[in-house]
C-alpha cells in the first residue's frame, strides 16, 4: 500500500468532518465522542428507537457496538440499520464480547445478516465467534490462544480474508499485531503499545474513528480502514512517550485523544508500520 493513501484518508476526514451516528456502549460513549472529534469527525449518539430514524437520515455513517446490549439498544440498531442500508451509509460493526454470551453472539450475527455492514472491527476471539469458530472469549478481551503472532500470521491473514469474502465487509482484527483485510488483500499493522490494553475503550474509539474514515473515503475503503487502525496505534505510541512516573491509564487515555487531535498526514505516513501479508 502506498503510504500517501494513509495521509489522503486522514486529510479527507479533516476536510469533510463526517457526522457519525454511534450506537455504542455506555462504558465508553464519552471517549468515543471525543476521539471522533479529535480525528476530525463529528459524533452523535442515540439508541432510542423513536429517535434513531431521524438521526440516521442526517448522518453519513453508523456504528453498531454491542458492548452494553439491552432490548432498547437492539431495537434502535434495527431501525437505524435499516435506514443506513437503504440510503447506503457505511455501517461499522464492533462485536464486543461476541462469544461471551448467547445474546451478544446472536445479536452480532443478526446485525451482520440483515444490514449492509461495510467494516467489522474486533479482536480475534470476537471474529472467530462471528465465524462460528470460537468456543468462548475472556469477557470482552481476546482469548490468549487467539492472539495474532508472527508464528500464526499467515493463517490469521487467511482467516481474515476468508471472513471478508463471506461477509462482504472489510475485516479489522486488532491486537498486538493488527490485520486489516478484504477478500483479496491483507495488511499487518504493527503500531501501538501494550499499555493501551489497560484502557477500557480503545477499541470502541477505534470503531467510531473507522466509521468516520469510511464515510470520508468511500472509494478507498480498505485503505481508509488501514489508516484508521494505524492512526490509533500511532496515537498510542505518541501518548506513551508523554507518560510520567505519576501517570496511569487515565492519563494515557487523555494523551491518546490529544495525539489523535494533533496528528497530521505527514506524521501518520512517516510512522505507520504496514506490510502486506
Amino acid at each position: 500500500m502506498e503510504k500517501f493513501a494513509l495521509g489522503t484518508a486522514l486529510k479527507n476526514v479533516r476536510k469533510t468532518t463526517p457526522l457519525v451516528h454511534c450506537i455504542t456502549n455506555y462504558v465508553t460513549v464519552n471517549d468515543c465522542a471525543n476521539a471522533l472529534l479529535a480525528c476530525g469527525g463529528s459524533p452523535i449518539m442515540s439508541d432510542e428507537p423513536l429517535d434513531v430514524a431521524d438521526i440516521q437520515t442526517i448522518c453519513g455513517g453508523l456504528v453498531f457496538n454491542i458492548g452494553t446490549l439491552n432490548a432498547q439498544t437492539i431495537e434502535g440498531m434495527k431501525v437505524a440499520g435499516a435506514i443506513a442500508t437503504k440510503v447506503g451509509h457505511p455501517i461499522v460493526l464492533d462485536p464486543v464480547g461476541a462469544g461471551a454470551s448467547k445474546l451478544r453472539t446472536e445479536t452480532a450475527g443478526m446485525l451482520l445478516d440483515n444490514y449492509d455492514v461495510k467494516v467489522i472491527r474486533g479482536n480475534m476471539s470476537e471474529m472467530k465467534a462471528l465465524a462460528g469458530a470460537a468456543a468462548a472469549t475472556r469477557g470482552v478481551d481476546a482469548n490468549p490462544d487467539d492472539a495474532v503472532t508472527d508464528d500464526n500470521l499467515a493463517e490469521s491473514a487467511a482467516f481474515a480474508k476468508a471472513l471478508a469474502e463471506k461477509t462482504g465487509a472489510v475485516i479489522a482484527i486488532t491486537g498486538a499485531i493488527d490485520i486489516v483485510a478484504d477478500a483479496n488483500t491483507a495488511y499487518t499493522i504493527r503500531n501501538g503499545v501494550p499499555i493501551m490494553g489497560k484502557i477500557t475503550g480503545t477499541g470502541c474509539m477505534l470503531s467510531c474513528i473507522t466509521a468516520a474514515y469510511a464515510v470520508a473515503n468511500p472509494d478507498m475503503l480498505l485503505e481508509a480502514v488501514v489508516a484508521a487502525v494505524a492512526g490509533m496505534g500511532v496515537a498510542g505510541e505518541i501518548a506513551a512517550t508523554r507518560m510520567q512516573p505519576v501517570d496511569g491509564n487515565a492519563s494515557l487515555r487523555t494523551y491518546i485523544i490529544d495525539a489523535l487531535f494533533n496528528m497530521n498526514a505527514r506524521a501518520l505516513e512517516a510512522v505507520a508500520r504496514i506490510e502486506e501479508v
